[in-house]
């Protein structure tokens, strides 16, 4: 039941998503393209990687993802309805879903360090296993009786599995394909997280409906079993560890700093954090404001709020389908800073906008943007990050810049009600695109290749 994080660096803002062990693989160009690091390989005389649809072991994980990915959209919807169904209280939801945000974010702190010093193949598993168990406890119970604290205990323990596995997931990606497949690759995972941010509610409602939503639940668990099993078929490169067992007092600590000493030393990821924590601050409320646009301002009814929504997904695919050639032709910098600022254009458009298929096209410009940037920043951190701090590095960068969002949610949706939606649409937008260009003042917007000498800092 977790949200998709606004990274923007995952799957588009609906459910839980999140698209990343590789071995070190030396310098890594930041603003070269695919078709560049091919070639350098080539030249260096490695062999050039397997294409996507001929890699087994990617195969098989996407299928994996999709599964996941599905059953955590059953989840999303099948949980709420299950405590508005025993309990009446909307204020009770509310407190269930906050107490998963709190458990991802408290794991999120140490998720990184586990993710790095263990197997990754297997925190997968166990990840999988853990809520397919937990889950299937639910519709057991709910045959005999209707204890909502059982609710209270598992959905947070839920929680806890899921951003593990979502920390080790980012990790694995570059372990499975090759060094210039990274962008590729995240845009097929994204476009998966799409397909099932729209699929997955809509099956669980209509099983909700038929059997209740305990039975939903049930269907979560056996996905997330088969994803399980599915794990021991994929092939994973192992990444070497660093042993801290034996290095002393203090060795946890460092472990726990190492991913922030990295993105605080690194001259792009540096300021990428800051900017996103920021961007992350101003647009996490934006679902929220889309829907109170449509619903109050407007007068549509719910059906209408879900096609505008629904198309915001066609932009997800979008996003996936030309992301790699945008940041093969333009590199990092220059894709991620357009692509931010063409939200933030669609965003300013978006609030005075009366016409419904005028706001349909400017979310799914909007979603494709951030869709772009984002699967951008997740290909770059995965490319220029030692797979041994890969971990680290991922769970410090998103509690980093999603610490800010709810916050920010809050104001917006705040300020729309006491200043009208229209006005906050205008000043988020250009508040995204100010920050956008921002970036061409930063490491941002560098094109020649990074070198990586804080590989070895762990």
């Amino acid at each position: 039941m977790s949200p998709v994080r606004p990274e923007n660096d995952g799957p588009p803002s609906t459910l839980r998503h999140t698209v990343e062990a590789g071995p070190d693989r030396g310098g890594c160009a930041v603003g070269a393209g695919e078709g560049s690091q091919k070639e350098t390989a080539t030249e260096a005389g490695e062999p050039v990687s397997p294409s996507l649809r001929r890699n087994p072991d990617y195969r098989m994980f996407l299928v994996i993802q999709a599964l996941s990915a599905l059953g955590d959209s059953f989840s999303y919807v099948a949980i709420p309805l299950l405590v508005l169904h025993s309990t009446g209280s909307v204020v009770q939801m509310g407190a269930v879903t906050g107490l998963t945000g709190v458990a991802s974010i408290v794991t999120g702190v140490f998720a990184g360090v586990i993710a790095d010093r263990f197997d990754r193949k297997r925190l997968l598993m166990i990840s999988d296993g853990a809520r397919c168990l937990l889950y299937a406890v639910i519709p057991l119970v709910w045959l005999f009786a209707t204890p909502i604290w059982l609710i209270y205990l598992i959905v947070p323990v839920v929680g806890v599995f899921a951003m593990l596995f979502q920390v080790t997931y980012v990790t694995v990606v570059p372990a499975i394909v090759g060094p210039d497949q990274i962008a590729r690759a995240n845009g097929h995972l994204f476009a998966t997280f799409a397909v099932a941010g729209v699929a997955g509610p809509a099956l669980a409602g209509f099983v909700a409906a038929a059997a209740g939503p305990a039975a939903a639940i049930g269907i979560d668990s056996v996905t997330f079993a088969v994803s399980a099993i599915g794990v021991l078929f994929v092939r994973i490169r192992t990444t070497p560890r660093v042993d801290t067992v034996s290095a002393g007092r203090g060795a946890v600590r460092r472990e726990f700093l190492a991913g922030a000493r990295f993105l605080r030393a690194h001259p792009v990821l540096r300021p990428l954090t800051v900017l996103l924590s920021v961007l992350t601050f101003l647009t996490y409320g934006m679902t929220d404001l889309v829907i109170y646009l449509l619903k109050h301002d407007l007068g549509h009814r719910d059906t209408t709020v879900g096609y505008v929504l629904a198309a915001g997904t066609v932009g997800a695919f979008i996003a996936s389908a030309v992301v790699a050639r945008v940041r093969a032709r333009m590199g990092f910098g220059a894709s991620w800073i357009t692509a931010f600022a063409l939200a933030g254009v669609a965003i300013t458009c978006m609030g005075p906008a009366r016409s419904v298929p005028v706001i349909a096209v400017l979310m799914t410009v909007n979603v494709m943007c951030t869709g772009v940037a984002g699967i951008s920043s997740m290909s770059l951190r995965q490319e220029v990050t030692p797979g041994r701090l890969l971990g680290r590095v991922t769970s410090t960068f998103w509690t980093i810049h999603s610490a800010l969002g709810p916050l920010g949610a809050a104001a917006a949706t705040a300020a729309a009600a006491g200043f009208g939606v229209t006005a906050v649409f205008v000043v988020i937008g250009i508040a995204v695109l100010c920050i956008a260009l921002a970036g061409t003042a930063t490491g941002i917007a560098q094109s020649a290749p990074a070198e990586r000498p804080l590989g070895d800092a762990a």
